[in-house]
């Protein structure tokens, strides 16, 4: 009997220091965790669960490795940890830390590129994001990037942003296309491209797009050159510099393939990326006879119908710039 009851204290005794332990690492694993400030670690790709937990306390992420490895197998989440770069709130606990890495939540940085930016203008944009990885060798064709704010992971290559640039550019495009209203005067989705991109740099008003669109298919219908200067000036820039000065009557005389005033139709590429609201207006213009505008002196433009109106525009905006030459 004295043997039997000795064997009963032992297990009694062995269950209530495994009872101890386990409540021990529960708690730490629940504790606030060492850090005093964000830690920011990255975790590579194919690192198993010892290999995190090493980083994680060796970069003072988390307090006990083998506390949160012992953690992540009780919530069977050992199989289940995201690689990438995370950003850890200082005094986050082990079991926050756990939560996190499973729920994947990356530190998520961004570019910006703006309607109305040209593809070399994109690509500059691109290779001066930090964490970026990999060179472009060639600069993607005009039009062809859709304008927007792109989040991505550190190490991403920027090939692989491009990539969905164009993928998304690509789907608003084919989207716009379909929805497009009847016997517009453009024969592919490359034309409505291309007129989009001219009415995403003749006005940053938002509600002059489908107006400014307006202006160019009627002239389009009629024969007429769309005579509009951001053209001339992609001639001369090829987009890849600001051109920082007016046009020169010789350059508006020239007779090259984006010179809009001297050729008839469309110019053969682009003259930037057009955001979707852009090629919407494009290929659901506003309903109007209208043929001119010309600035306003607002940020805007004033409209006509007659060459005779707009002279008039013309003279009133040549006033406006000339009160502000000098000063008044």
């Amino acid at each position: 009997m004295r043997i039997i009851s000795a064997a009963f204290s032992l297990l009694t005794l062995g269950g209530l220091v495994a009872g101890g332990a386990a409540i021990y690492g529960k708690s730490q694993f629940e504790a606030p965790g060492p850090s005093t400030q964000e830690t920011v670690v990255l975790l590579e790709r194919g690192s198993g669960l010892n290999a995190i937990a090493a980083q994680l306390e060796r970069e003072r992420a988390i307090s006990d490795a083998l506390i949160f490895r012992l953690g992540a197998k009780w919530k069977g989440a050992d199989r289940t940890l995201k690689a990438g770069e995370y950003a850890i709130p200082a005094g986050a606990s082990m079991a926050e830390v756990l939560d996190l890495l499973e729920r994947g939540e990356t530190v998520q940085r961004k570019v910006t590129i703006a309607e109305g930016l040209t593809s070399f203008e994109a690509v500059q944009r691109l290779a001066a994001a930090e964490e970026l990885t990999g060179e472009i060798t060639e600069i993607p064709p005009e039009g062809s990037l859709a304008p927007e704010t792109y989040f991505y992971q550190r190490g991403e290559a920027r090939a692989a942003v491009i990539e969905r640039m164009q993928a998304a550019q690509a789907k608003t495009l084919d989207e716009l296309w379909a929805a497009r209203a009847p016997d517009l005067p453009l024969d592919s989705k490359e034309e409505a491209l291309i007129l989009a991109s001219i009415v995403e740099k003749e006005t940053g008003v938002s509600s002059e797009r489908g107006r400014v669109a307006a202006v160019f298919i009627n002239r389009l219908r009629r024969g007429m050159r769309l005579q509009t200067d951001p053209t001339v000036i992609y001639g001369i820039t090829l987009g890849k510099s600001v051109l920082g000065r007016g046009l020169r009557r010789s350059e508006l005389k020239a007779e090259t393939p984006y010179n809009t005033y001297v050729i008839k139709g469309l110019p053969p590429t682009p003259i930037a990326n057009p955001g979707s609201a852009a090629i919407k207006a494009t290929l659901n213009p506003d309903e109007t006879d209208e043929l001119y505008f010309v600035a306003d002196g607002t940020g805007g433009h004033a409209f006509a119908k007659t060459l005779k109106q707009h002279n008039r525009n013309v003279a009133e905006w040549r006033k406006i710039e000339r009160a502000r030459q000098s000063g008044d």
